[in-house]
């Protein structure tokens, strides 16, 4: 009598505990070009999910497995079982972010194993360069490029809508017309991290500084 074979079944990937966070920080800080974005949200707000700056997962604990689960889902750490854990239980429910990014080594493992559940990507970047200066830039500033004014957020908003459609493929003001994203400008905006250059009262460039941890600043929206 041949009896059936069994799966081993996968340990689940669970939210990190508030207790670990020196711990999430210290794996974070190995990494601190390619983990700004999260850094800069753990540092300001922690990892208790319920400050709603998104959820980080560990299957096992963060030094061996680390995931983050937010309007990106980012996985940080781990080998094909901890994927296979962060993709089950992003499965699980509805999807919330608009990108898997990450390094390449994680990024299209996971996205393979979510792709059965999720359907084909909108565009798949298989090798998307991440940049990083250590040093001031050789190049010569633009003088006319600097930081927006409050009262011209409507103007570099039209702006930064276009960027993202371009660069994301989806537009920023679907689902709530657009209300969280004018939030997320108005905030860099009044924290001094949106940049642009004016000419006739119309944005002809803008950048942001994104994210920003003790260690590293992310510009990003470059249009």
């Amino acid at each position: 009598m041949l009896e059936p074979t069994r799966r081993s079944k996968t340990a689940p990937a669970r939210p990190v505990a508030v207790r670990d966070v020196g711990e999430v920080l210290r794996v974070l800080d190995a990494d601190p070009v390619a983990s700004c974005m999260i850094a800069a949200r753990v540092q300001e707000f922690g990892i208790d999910s319920r400050t709603g700056a998104g959820e980080l997962w560990s299957r096992g604990g963060p030094a061996d497995s680390l995931c983050f689960s937010g309007a990106n889902l980012v996985p940080l750490r781990g080998d094909q079982q901890a994927l296979r854990a962060f993709a089950d239980r992003a499965g699980r429910w509805p999807r919330v972010c608009s990108s898997v990014v990450g390094r390449q080594e994680l990024a299209l493992p996971l996205w393979e194993m979510l792709l059965p559940a999720w359907g084909p990507a909108r565009e798949l970047r298989a090798d998307q360069p991440l940049l990083a200066l250590a040093r001031p830039a050789a190049a010569r500033a633009d003088g006319g490029v600097r930081r927006v004014r409050p009262d011209e957020i409507d103007r570099y908003l039209t702006a930064a809508i276009a960027m993202f459609i371009e660069e994301v493929g989806i537009d920023p003001r679907t689902g709530d017309g657009g209300r969280g994203y004018r939030r997320r400008i108005k905030n860099l905006i009044e924290s001094g991290r949106a940049w642009a250059r004016f000419e006739d009262g119309e944005v002809v460039y803008k950048a942001e500084i994104g994210a920003l941890s003790r260690r590293t600043g992310q510009i990003q929206g470059v249009w």
